[in-house]
């Protein structure tokens, strides 16, 4: 085989994710919903299902009257505060008949597993956080108070099993509860292209209006994850080349199509600021903390039936478990940090579907066994493609501590963010990170000094290519320091 005749996806890639390039649509249900394709990306393969088996339809009947606005514009459980008693006098333990949702081969329907388990989600999180809200709603200023600590059999056991089945957390998590598989589409004839077209399945407060702010909060997610096929494919170009002693040509094209799909990315997460507004969040954030680190849970929630009664924790939904920066933060080996910090982010892979932790660790021992960013810097166009990747994950994480400060810091004096995060210091602690990365690969490889790469021979090329790169490094330099003397202040003001 010549350089030229590289494999792509290399057979390694084919043999640990066989379906990464099927057409979605012929996937069995058996798999699990968010089973990585090129096309789909980190979404699940389908549209997820907004309707529930005939047997979960008090479960169904609760999902739809929960929210404090319903679809029908009337007030829901929330609204009056009744949920609690609803959920305990109507629902009934399920458990058997989730284990009944199997395929004609009697292997698990986990597709339709995935959506009862949503549904089972954002009832638990109601129950246990409808108090909280009962108190934010009549003292916004008297913090949350506490949650309910006993999760009622009938929600606890049907939930525990479906997230044994699909192998996650029995709680609500980013993807495959709140934001990934709670979208469906107004006409599926025109798909995900336009915006406006989106619609939340389920909600906690006005989300089933497409214009509030808190299903322009979800669904600005969605449209960001829509993009992230051609992600994945130029991650896989790189590693795959590279493993095939390809052309380098064909690496630059994978970090190429990395920053393509980055730019769309980017700028659908800019449209957040107009999709929902900052001073609504607050509102609808009630529901989607977490158990672990939360002040409304100090001795856990015991579910009922459930590993013996013992109080459980459970981290909370966060955006932060999302795949996008992971799969750059590994592939581009971003070291991060020694700290308690760091430890949190590694506590959220749990929380992200099975085949998004597979593709994430494939990645990671990939770029680890290949020493993808050694590689990169030895040749000065490779470097800088590697240093735009990287600005690409430092503008996502800048504007993610934008939105925290915006959102969240000026807002309420609640010190930890949804999944149970320093809300002030978990941020800047990867932000930081990829900075610092930045600054490195910059000034050993490309800036004007002895020791810079040399490519051919040609110091003028390496000129070429520091000049593309030297604007966005000032930018680095300046929002670093910005970012420190922020920190310190927030820190300061808040006794952190």
């Amino acid at each position: 085989m010549t350089r030229t005749q590289v494999p792509y996806p290399s057979p390694t890639t084919l043999k640990k994710f066989p379906h990464v390039h099927d057409d979605p649509s012929t996937l069995s249900h058996t798999l699990d919903p968010f089973t990585i394709t090129t096309s789909t990306g980190f979404l699940p393969y389908a549209t997820a299902p907004v309707d529930l088996p005939p047997a979960f339809q008090p479960l169904l009947s609760l999902v739809n009257r929960l929210p404090v606005v319903k679809a029908d514009g009337k007030p829901g459980l929330l609204a009056t505060y009744d949920l609690g008693d609803a959920t305990k006098a109507e629902l009934t333990d399920l458990t058997d008949e989730v284990e009944k949702l199997v395929m004609p081969d009697g292997s698990p329907d986990r597709f339709t597993i995935a959506a009862v388990f949503r549904d089972y989600t954002f009832l638990a999180s109601s129950y246990l956080l409808e108090p909280c809200w009962e108190n934010w709603c009549k003292n916004p200023d008297g913090g949350y108070g506490l949650g309910r600590d006993i999760l009622p059999q009938a929600v606890a056991r049907p939930m525990y099993r479906c997230a044994q089945i699909l192998d996650l957390p029995p709680f609500m998590s980013y993807a495959a509860s709140y934001a990934l598989f709670n979208y469906t589409l107004a006409d599926h004839s025109k798909g995900l292209e336009e915006y406006s077209n989106l619609r939340l399945v389920r909600a906690f407060e006005r989300g089933l209006d497409p214009k509030s702010s808190e299903a322009g909060f979800i669904l600005t997610h969605v449209d960001m994850v829509k993009e992230t096929g051609a992600l994945i494919s130029g991650a896989l170009r790189v590693v795959d080349t590279l493993e095939q002693h390809g052309p380098r040509t064909d690496i630059n094209d994978g970090f190429r199509e990395i920053l393509r799909a980055m730019e769309k990315i980017e700028a659908s997460m800019e449209d957040m600021w107009g999709n929902s507004k900052p001073s609504e969040y607050l509102s609808f954030r009630v529901f989607i903390f977490g158990i672990t680190s939360q002040s409304m849970f100090p001795n856990g929630v015991v579910y009922e039936g459930v590993e013996d009664n013992k109080p459980l924790f459970f981290r909370g939904e966060s955006g932060a478990n999302d795949s996008i920066i992971p799969l750059l933060d590994h592939l581009c080996q971003i070291p991060m940090p020694s700290t308690p910090l760091t430890k949190i982010l590694h506590e959220f892979r749990a929380y992200r579907p099975r085949p998004h932790r597979e593709f994430l660790t494939y990645i990671r021992e990939k770029a680890e066994d290949l020493d993808v960013r050694s590689y990169a810097v030895q040749d000065s166009e490779t470097a800088v493609l590697l240093l735009k990747t990287l600005n690409h994950v430092r503008s996502f994480r800048w504007r993610h501590w934008l939105f925290a400060r915006e959102y969240i810091i000026r807002r309420t004096p609640h010190p930890t963010a949804t999944g149970g995060s320093p809300i002030v210091t978990w941020l800047p602690n990867q932000l930081s990170a990829v900075m610092d990365l930045m600054i490195a690969v910059y000034e050993t490889h490309l800036a004007p000094k002895e020791g810079a790469a040399v490519v051919n021979g040609s110091e003028d090329l390496i000129a070429s290519h520091r000049k593309q790169v030297e604007p966005m490094m000032e930018l680095v330099r300046d929002q670093k320091d910005k970012l420190a003397k922020e920190v310190e202040r927030w820190c300061q003001e808040r006794g952190v």
